[in-house]
């Protein structure tokens, strides 16, 4: 090797070590030169002038849960073999990863339900990183204020008493109370809420949450806090951070939970399945949200772990999980919030796992092509619109529509719809009271798909005999507002979808087959 040659290769490996210890940025315009990941630009802006940032980084080694998709496991063995493939690729990737940046000394979480760690750096780091051939993509992690109300949201009304008239007109007008009647309620079932968290020992919920025996709690297993206080956040939270007992900092995840297993009240149930146990993950901080909180809530519900995060056990994954939120940045330009697909990779996952989503359209009609956010505007979830129960279920205005646009090929939005207007349930301080959106409207379906699985077994965790069993029993809806290449008689449409939620039809439909395939209880 010729003298010249090896003083270049000295100077190479020089700027390399310089660049790894942090001394030398690269120039602002040379930023994304020569990368082998694709890097979102919001990174680069975020780690402009010196600035740290929360981002992404996702690595190539994804697992393959394919073949999940046509498995005859039943529920708790395919949650535990897609949970050993996920481990897997992230168990083979990430160390090496995990050992770069220990040694650049920057601060990280890892992931498995997307192979991926949250990492807390400058833009050189971005860029050193993007480099790296194991590195997929990079994708900002920013805070944003998730769209939980509707203008037309009824006042909390605290000290509301109980109607008098039970059950409720939405629980009436979906069947809910049919299948009371004939002994289901939901039992178990294991129903999941990710939200703002919720007060656990709520009148209304207590009785339901899995982590209370009748005596005394025991939060491990079936509560997580995704917001933690090392994740430069505001620096003061209503509940606080890294809460080891559940707590709602903002109110809305005490109202969705009541409304999928609710029970306990003067006038009865106030939840589809009042006999299902529920589990929760807190994924806002004061109703702001990130990807990456989004996606280890949907984690823990996937294999939940002690407090600290550690042990995790598929074996006591949630069922079904209710999903009132977005990814999304209200007041600021699309391209300021979530990424199209920042959801995509972990709700399919979870699909895989054989989990069921319940997943909010969103509040942003009544426009078509409204259903603009994840993870309603996923293939992999089944997306709710809102109607008004006791507006012969007219769609709300507020509820967002089809087709989702985003993607070369059109995608029909909702699924369907569920009750969405003036529902009620509980409310932070052992309340009642009255809240609209299409976050009511999920955990309808949720809480059917609860009852469903509790009735007729063998259907448990068969997401698409699930959502076609859902959609065929349907009471149908029509549309004139022509939202994509709907016409006045287009079923399933971009407005209802294949229109209103019926448990006792989807009931109905499978009873026959519980001749043959008696309930056996967990």
């Amino acid at each position: 090797m010729c003298l010249t040659r090896k003083i270049i290769l000295k100077i190479t490996h020089l700027i390399a070590v310089i660049l790894a210890l942090g001394l030398l940025a690269p120039l602002p315009q040379a930023a994304g030169a020569g990368l082998k990941a694709d890097v979102d630009p919001r990174v680069w802006q975020d780690t402009t002038n010196g600035q740290a940032a929360d981002f992404m980084v996702v690595l190539r080694n994804q697992a393959n849960l394919a073949p999940l998709a046509s498995s005859a496991l039943q529920a708790t063995p395919r949650v535990v073999e897609a949970y050993r493939s996920l481990r897997l690729a992230a168990d083979a990737s990430q160390p090496a990863v995990e050992a770069y940046l220990k040694r650049y000394g920057a601060s990280y979480r890892a992931y498995w339900i997307l192979n991926m760690l949250v990492v807390h750096g400058r833009q050189e780091l971005v860029s050193l990183l993007a480099a790296r051939p194991d590195v997929l993509y990079i994708e900002a992690d920013t805070p944003f204020k998730v769209n939980l109300e509707t203008p037309e949201t009824i006042p909390q009304a605290p000290g509301l008493p109980a109607p008098t008239a039970a059950p409720q007109p939405g629980l009436v007008d979906v069947h809910a109370p049919d299948l009371w009647a004939r002994g289901i309620t939901g039992q178990g079932i294991v129903y999941a809420n990710a939200d703002t968290g919720v007060q656990w020992d709520h009148p209304a919920l207590k009785g339901q949450y899995r982590g209370w025996d009748g005596a005394q709690a025991d939060h491990n297993y079936n509560w997580w806090d995704a917001i933690h206080a090392i994740d430069n956040w505001a620096t003061s939270n209503v509940c606080g951070f890294d809460l080891k007992v559940p707590c709602d900092d903002y109110g809305h995840g005490t109202h969705t939970t009541g409304t999928g297993v609710g029970g306990n009240t003067a006038s009865g149930p106030i939840g589809m399945a009042p006999g299902a146990r529920w589990i929760a993950c807190r994924n806002m901080n004061g109703g702001i949200g990130r990807p990456s909180t989004y996606i280890e809530c949907l984690q823990f519900l996937t294999a939940p772990t002690d407090l600290n995060g550690q042990n995790p056990e598929p074996s006591k994954h949630a069922d079904v999980i209710s999903n009132s939120y977005s990814c999304t940045l209200i007041g600021k330009p699309a391209s300021e919030g979530c990424s199209s697909h920042s959801l995509q990779a972990a709700v399919d996952a979870v699909r895989s796992a054989g989990i069921f989503m319940s997943v909010s359209a969103g509040n942003d009609g009544s426009a078509c092509s409204t259903i603009t956010d994840p993870p309603g505007l996923e293939a992999s979830v089944f997306t709710v619109g809102a109607v008004d129960a006791g507006n012969n279920n007219v769609i709300a205005g507020f509820s967002s529509r089809g087709p989702v646009i985003i993607d070369p090929t059109p995608l029909l939005k909702p699924n369907l719809v569920a009750p969405g207007v003036s529902v009620y349930s509980s409310l932070k301080g052992n309340l009642y009271g009255y809240e609209s959106g299409t976050s009511m409207a999920a955990p309808h379906v949720a809480g059917a798909v609860a009852l469903l699985w509790s009735a007729y077994r063998p259907l448990k965790n068969k997401i698409p005999e699930t959502e076609a069993l859902l959609e065929n029993s349907a009471v149908p809806l029509y549309s004139n507002a022509g939202c994509g290449t709907d016409t006045s008689t287009s079923l399933p449409n971009n407005v209802y979808g294949y229109g209103l939620l019926d448990i006792l039809k989807a009931y109905l439909t499978v009873m026959p087959l519980r001749l043959f395939n008696p309930i056996v209880m967990n």
